[in-house]
């Protein structure tokens, strides 16, 4: 059995593998690298000795359902994070079930487009749609780099377009009210620290007291818990700017210091000392991380009508509406990019144009 590489262009190769069928003809394997030379040299060795030990997948073959199955195994166990797989199996599961028994070399994007309105037609929500169609392109990109498939079909297929996602946002007054009526409850300390850092439920359950600086009034988040179907994860941040320290507002840092005594004085009670610089500031009465499912439910039964998220929608419109530089506001807000902040929050930035208008009266008026 033999085997080389062609340049497609610079760091693309080909890796051609010559082997023969049942009845002894010929047959060319193509796989798609990405690499320099030498590596796809030591790739198209690692194919060769595949191929010899009866371990390789005929690509004319390989079904969709079949493709998926090792598409979850061999990349997204080790590419995503445990909750990020489940939703990937999930989003998946709607293509097995419309064409998981079909070679996956016959997929055209019309097939996809058909999937896309038939889930649309049974009630699933455009977002969810969208998802799916995000994660069979990602599968079926990998399909490509595996040699199993020459092209993409999603990247010819258009799911339908989500609307603008509406966000729920607290009036001042209202937000005032809120933390009065969840004062001296379990909840009151998640929504103060939700409206004055606008962190995100699971970054504040896994913010630890060694990543507050009470004195300094900072508040450092790189950490955040995961839910997963086999318990609770802690997780690094997405991105790098999800990494992040900010400024606490006086009237936190002061709510902090009470709370951490009353965690102390509980500990102390129940014979569990002092507790450790990286136990969680909203941790259980053991100083165990508290479960982001359980503490979305006991949101939704003490308050109806308004989100846990809307806490995150409220900090920024307020930090909108009083003037601070939309930058700060994402760097704030832990957001991969200024332009997720603007797509998000720039139909509540107003009054600028007049501003605007004012520069250049005063400028040549």
């Amino acid at each position: 059995m033999k085997g080389h590489i062609r340049e497609r262009s610079p760091g693309h190769w080909a890796i051609v593998i010559d082997t023969k069928d049942s009845m002894g003809q010929r047959k060319q394997r193509w796989h798609s690298f990405r690499g320099t030379k030498r590596e796809a040299q030591v790739e198209c060795a690692k194919l060769i000795s595949v191929a010899q030990n009866g371990n390789t997948v005929d690509p004319n073959r390989i079904t969709v359902g079949d493709f998926l199955d090792r598409f979850l195994s061999d990349w997204a166990s080790t590419h995503c994070t445990a909750r990020s797989l489940e939703r990937y199996a999930g989003s998946l599961q709607h293509v097995r079930k419309a064409l998981g028994a079909k070679k996956l070399q016959a997929i055209r994007p019309v097939e996809l487009a058909a999937l896309y309105a038939d889930m649309a037609k049974t009630g699933l929500a455009a977002r969810t749609v969208k998802h799916t169609h995000a994660v069979l392109y990602r599968a079926l990109d990998q399909a490509k780099l595996w040699g199993l498939l020459k092209d993409n079909p999603a990247a010819l297929a258009r799911p339908p377009a989500p609307g603008k996602a509406k966000i729920e946002i607290l009036q001042p007054k209202q937000a005032k009210a809120l933390l009065e009526r969840l004062q001296g409850g379990p909840l009151y300390l998640l929504a103060s620290l939700g409206l004055a850092t606008g962190m995100r439920r699971n970054e504040m359950l896994g913010l630890r007291w060694r990543d507050v600086d009470l004195e300094a009034g900072r508040a450092t988040i790189e950490q955040s818990l995961e839910q997963t179907k086999t318990g609770i994860r802690i997780k690094g941040p997405k991105t790098e700017a999800g990494l992040r320290t900010i400024s606490l507002p006086a009237h936190l840092c002061g709510e902090l210091r009470a709370h951490r005594t009353a965690q102390a004085k509980q500990r102390l009670a129940l014979g569990l000392g002092r507790a450790p610089d990286d136990s969680t500031v909203l941790a259980t009465f053991d100083g165990k991380p508290q479960s982001p499912g359980a503490i979305t439910k006991a949101w939704k039964r003490a308050l109806t009508g308004v989100t846990l998220h809307s806490l995150r929608h409220t900090h920024a419109s307020m930090l909108i509406a009083a003037g601070v530089d939309i930058l700060t506001i994402s760097r704030r807000l832990g957001h991969a990019s200024v332009k997720v902040t603007l797509d998000t929050y720039g139909h509540l930035i107003h009054g600028t144009d007049d501003r605007a208008a004012k520069v250049m009266d005063a400028a040549f008026g």
